[in-house]
């Protein structure tokens, strides 16, 4: 058994002090507020580890290559698929592992891949026809945090029918019963899990849309663009929201991604459904998507999380904030979410099939994730407002299920300076 002292920690919807942390086969034993200090010290305020619920591992070759001139999310996608061209299992396997890694020095303890790059170059399969995303549950191991890959099922190339082309065509299967029989000989372990994807109505012809129906956890970009909107209408007649609910894929397995330019009826559909909404606020405004209705959302009984999607950052505490401030400049006021609401959205481990993940609390997984409270950024801020603060440079300690991951403010299993070096040179 390990035992920790944490001066200040996050449970449930408050800080408590002098908090004794007992951890036993990787999950918490026993969480006791008011306690002597007696254990191993966890400075600062601990937060329980947070979620990534949606990732694109590889658009971290991205950052600080695709974000000045004009243009569009359309014109962006051009230079993601450049990218996307020329990755191979290897060299998958050494940028996600760094990537990865980079997310645990940030405090996140579990990652949603919403993976499509599954194939070689012109559709042709790799005698595994599940190399790219072994590579990702290895990385993923590798860098200490839990996955759940999101193999993400891409048939077309617009919502009309389109056929895949070009580089999209690595990310095709063909149809939906030989994506399934090739996602069915994925395994999961136990630091990953196997989920799917649908990745947009874009990419997924109606008819085929019925294989996804009750696969859980189940995401898909959903309403990112008003592009996309325009073309469902045109094509089927409804929102995309709305042919995702007439083909049964709403449901609480599902987390619709982004869904940012929703109509009252589609946050209606959604709330009615039990699906949950992953907003992502670092990429909306890099790629101009727009403000989505976080708190109509909210409101209407919809379970928020959060991801980092292109991975243009990767800090959970901009996206908590981004969450708040979005809110705010749509609607010139102040308040939306409260810190207690914000924590358990960064931390919602359930939208990834993690049920036992996200809370500091007996029998629930051990992750912990230690803020400081005297860096520059952070010194004096109230603990219960500490997030509105702090930048994942202040995070000093990761534990991940038990498993020591970051010490100091570095890892480790990983020199991530020296491997993302090496990746992205």
């Amino acid at each position: 058994m390990s035992v920790y002292h944490a001066r200040y920690a996050w449970l449930g919807d408050r800080v408590a002090e002098d908090v004794r942390i007992e951890v036993a086969e990787g999950r918490f034993t026993a969480v006791t507020p008011g306690a002597p200090a007696v254990g191993e010290r966890l400075p600062g305020l601990v937060l329980p580890g947070l979620a990534n619920a949606h990732s694109h591992a590889f658009h971290r070759v991205l950052r600080g290559r695709t974000h000045t001139g004009t243009g569009s999310f359309w014109t962006w996608r051009e230079q993601m698929y450049a990218v996307a061209g020329a990755l191979d299992p290897d060299g998958y396997l050494a940028l996600a592992r760094a990537v990865y890694a980079e997310m645990a020095l940030a405090g996140i303890t579990c990652v949603g891949e919403f993976h499509y790059l599954h194939h070689a170059p012109g559709g042709v399969r790799y005698d595994d026809p599940n190399a790219m995303g072994a590579a990702l549950l290895q990385a993923a191991g590798e860098a200490g945090i839990r996955i759940t890959l999101l193999d993400t099922l891409y048939l077309t190339s617009r919502v009309d029918g389109a056929p895949l082309e070009g580089v999209q065509k690595r990310f095709g299967d063909g149809d939906a019963e030989r994506w399934a029989e090739r996602v069915g000989a994925l395994t999961a372990t136990p630091h990953a899990r196997i989920g799917a994807a649908l990745h947009s109505v874009r990419a997924v012809p109606a008819d085929q849309l019925a294989v996804l129906a009750g696969r859980t956890p189940l995401h898909v970009h959903l309403s990112e663009q008003r592009a996309e909107n325009e073309q469902c209408r045109a094509v089927h007649g409804r929102t995309p929201t709305e042919l995702l609910d007439r083909h049964g894929v709403l449901g609480p397995g599902t987390t619709a991604v982004h869904a940012t330019h929703l109509t009252d009826g589609d946050i209606k559909l959604l709330g009615g459904s039990g699906a949950g909404v992953c907003l992502c606020p670092t990429t909306e405004r890099d790629l101009a998507d727009g403000i989505g209705p976080a708190r109509r959302l909210a409101d209407a009984g919809v379970p928020l999380s959060l991801g980092s999607d292109s991975n243009a950052v990767i800090d959970p505490f901009e996206e908590i904030r981004g969450l708040e401030m979005n809110e705010r400049l749509a609607s010139e006021s102040r308040g939306h979410f409260p810190a207690a609401e914000l924590v358990a959205v960064a931390a919602r481990h359930a939208a990834l099939g993690w049920d036992d993940a996200g809370t500091i609390g007996p029998g629930q997984r051990a992750d912990l994730v230690a803020v400081s409270l005297d860096g520059v950024r952070t010194v004096g801020a109230r603990p219960d407002q500490a997030i509105f603060a702090a930048t994942a440079a202040d995070v000093t300690h990761v534990i991940s299920g038990g498993r020591r991951i970051v010490s100091d403010g570095r890892h480790t299993l990983v020199d991530v300076p020296r491997e993302l070096a090496k990746v992205l040179s």
